[in-house]
């Protein structure tokens, strides 16, 4: 039986769009800053000899709870009814857990409180994001859903420079780091939590489902949805929640593909710079080629160029996939572009390769992120579960923060080194981009 879709008419104002993007900028900045500088510089210190295994424990436990969080608190939000709203709950709710774990994780000494300290952390980001990223298809329409991506692609990109350079030159020591993430992320996901309004037509999709799933007729189960106003989704239910976690790739096959088309290009992501930090000590030796600087500088100095290499392709891909109606394209230059900066990386081992790579990994991750969002948004394959589906989508995030460790820790000790680990990631890339072809539902 068909579904009945509700998709936004009316279009949301910048300042919305300005606020969603600080949100998920203070998000990734955390989570960016924490993997990249200071959860390797703390790993370091407490266990210096077995770095690499210690570090892919502390990622691979944490990405396993964002496996879990992602689809659970996407449904719990579709399903959350209160005068504050499904989303805005979750956004508050996971900003402050966020920001009590990160002040958790700056007196630990351990790496068993680092453990646990990240994979509570991991929760509380993955429930804000989660809600914050459903807010697009409930509130934005298609028509505005590339500009809206790329602008909180930009942000994404931009928060963890911002949050390096706080980490690295504003400040020193892994406890001012992980203090001044704490306060940042306050500071820019609350006001979108606080000062935002959801509008009752949010939970329209819910009754027009529920509408179609008892036999009314399409026309029908629409007026439903308009008169349906504030009242709210069915409850939360475990056993619904378990079987709605399985998406039927013969029955949504444009969702599938997406699916593993993101987890082969993010994957290419989660390799490349995870283990950046140790790439630029043992690799290249920055500290011997820049005695007055040290390696985590050298993570900020690259995650600047990604970041500004980034931005230009991020707004130029996002409006361009709007003004054409068309997003499978910038999603698969961006996916080779990605793939061409693990093949500089796996041909040459210096200072300007590393440079020469995040511009190229800057540039295509931008276009990417910037389409493959507002893609995945008309590819939703219900309505009434739409923060529950983005989530299962997240997992494709998930799973190559937990695949990139275990995949990259075995390559880099091996006799091939950096080299055949960034070739693997620039095959992976290669492939998540010629799989887009594949999806028929969108251009």
């Amino acid at each position: 039986m068909d579904e009945v879709r509700v998709t936004p008419a009316g279009r949301v104002t910048t300042g919305w769009m300005t606020l969603l993007a600080l949100a998920q900028m203070g998000v990734i900045m955390a989570m960016t800053v924490g993997n990249q500088i200071l959860l390797p510089s703390h790993v370091a210190h407490i266990d210096p000899v077995h770095k690499e295994a210690s570090l892919a424990t502390v990622f691979a436990v944490g990405a396993v709870c964002t496996i879990i969080a992602n689809p659970l608190f996407g449904a719990m939000s579709d399903r959350t009814r209160s005068r504050f709203g499904r989303r805005r709950p979750w956004i508050v709710g996971g900003a402050l857990v966020c920001a009590a774990s990160l002040v958790f994780l700056a007196w630990q000494e351990s790496l068993a409180g680092l453990v646990v300290g990240w994979a509570v952390a991991q929760l509380a980001f993955t429930a804000a994001l989660a809600a914050a990223i459903a807010t697009v298809p409930d509130q934005v329409p298609v028509r505005q859903r590339g500009k809206v991506s790329a602008l909180a692609g930009v942000g994404q990109l931009t928060g963890p420079l911002l949050g390096g350079v706080v980490a690295t030159v504003l400040l020193t020591g892994t406890k001012a780091g992980f203090l001044a993430m704490a306060v940042l992320i306050l500071l820019l996901v609350l006001p979108f939590g606080l000062f935002t309004r959801e509008p009752a037509e949010t939970t329209a999709a819910a009754a027009a489902t529920a509408a179609v799933a008892v036999g009314t007729t399409a026309p029908a189960a629409a007026a439903v949805a308009t008169a349906a106003g504030t009242a709210g989704s069915p409850p939360f239910d475990v056993r619904s929640f378990l079987r709605g976690l399985w998406v039927s790739p013969r029955r949504h096959p444009d969702f599938a593909w997406s699916w593993l088309s993101r987890l082969l290009i993010t994957l290419t992501l989660a390799m490349a710079i995870g283990y950046l930090q140790y790439y630029l000590r043992d690799a290249v030796h920055y500290e011997r080629l820049f005695p007055d600087s040290t390696v985590e500088q050298g993570v900020v100095v690259l995650v600047a160029v990604f970041t500004l290499s980034s931005v230009v392709p991020t707004l130029l891909a996002g409006w361009l996939s709007d003004r054409y109606g068309s997003r499978r394209p910038a999603v698969f230059v961006g996916g080779l572009t990605m793939a061409a900066s693990g093949l500089v990386l796996t041909f040459l081992t210096s200072w300007s390769a590393a440079i020469a790579a995040s511009v190229l990994l800057g540039a295509g991750y931008g276009m990417f992120a910037a389409v493959d969002q507002a893609m995945v948004t008309q590819l939703l394959p219900a309505d009434a579960d739409r923060a529950k589906d983005l989530g299962i989508v997240s997992l494709a995030n998930s799973a190559s923060n937990t695949l990139g460790p275990v995949i990259a820790a075995p390559l880099v000790t091996s006799a091939g080194g950096y080299p055949l680990m960034y070739g693997v990631a620039a095959g992976f890339a290669t492939l998540g981009a010629c799989l887009i072809w594949r999806i028929r539902g969108v251009r």
